[in-house]
Formats: C-alpha cells, sequence, structure tokens
C-alpha cells in the first residue's frame, strides 16, 4: 500500500495592531474562502483581551462565526511560516507590524473600534472584497 505525500498547508497571516477587528475578520473570510492547501491566521503587536464585539456581530450578519477566536501575538515562527502576509492596517505608527515585517501587502483598512455598526459593516464588506481578490490571486498563480 504506498501512501501519498500530503503537502503542507500554506499559511497567510493577517496582522494589525490589537488584533481584535480587521485581521480576526480577514482570518474569518480567508478560511471560507480559502483555496485548498492554504489557512489563515492572524496577530498583533499589541493583543487585547476580547474581539471587537461588533466585528463578531457583522461577521455573523453574513454567516461567519468567529466568536471563538483569540488576539494573538505575532510570533517569529508565525512570520517565517506564511506564505504571505497581510497587513491591515496601523493606527498607531509606533506599534505598526510593518516596522519588522518584509515582503507584506499593505491594505491599510481603517480600524472598526470604537464606530458604529454601520461603518463596521462597511469595513467588513471591504475586507471581504479584498480577501476575495486575493484567493483570486492565489488560485491564479498556481
Amino acid at each position: 500500500m504506498r501512501f501519498l505525500k500530503r503537502e503542507p498547508e500554506k499559511t497567510i497571516l493577517f496582522v494589525c495592531i490589537e488584533n481584535a477587528g480587521r485581521s480576526q475578520m480577514a482570518e474569518g473570510f480567508f478560511n471560507k474562502y480559502a483555496p485548498k492547501g492554504y489557512k489563515a491566521i492572524s496577530a498583533g503587536t499589541k493583543p487585547v483581551s476580547q474581539i471587537n464585539p461588533l466585528a463578531v456581530e457583522v461577521m455573523r450578519e453574513v454567516g461567519i462565526d468567529i466568536s471563538n477566536q483569540k488576539s494573538k501575538d505575532i510570533t517569529e515562527d508565525m512570520i517565517r511560516n506564511s506564505a504571505k502576509i497581510v497587513n491591515m492596517g496601523c493606527m498607531e505608527r509606533d506599534s505598526c507590524p510593518t516596522l519588522f515585517l518584509h515582503n507584506f501587502l499593505d491594505r491599510n483598512i481603517e480600524d472598526p473600534k470604537d464606530k458604529p455598526i454601520g461603518k463596521v459593516e462597511e469595513i467588513r464588506n471591504e475586507i471581504n472584497q479584498r480577501v476575495k481578490e486575493l484567493v483570486a490571486g492565489l488560485k491564479t498563480s498556481k
């Protein structure tokens, strides 16, 4: 009996400062649309104790549950083991992940923190579109 060697999954890392809104939504969307062999993780430079409740709510509106995701610190292993890194945007220049990242995509998406739900829905929709574009690019580059 022959065993097929399974290729390891390629990781897409979505980063922002608190890892509480934009990068969490991007992780949720990417894992919904991910091409075979890919998965997403997200992390931040200053993780917080809980994900933005409005981010959880607006993702639930589109059928994606991110309520069990946790805000995480970016690690060297995450950076080293990622096929692609996507910076979602920075609100504080001194904590911006781009200070120590190389070869990343910079999305500069508005932070949903302290925004009304209508604005958070707009941000979610922009993230959805950007993630779909990223996934389409991965599918065509295979």
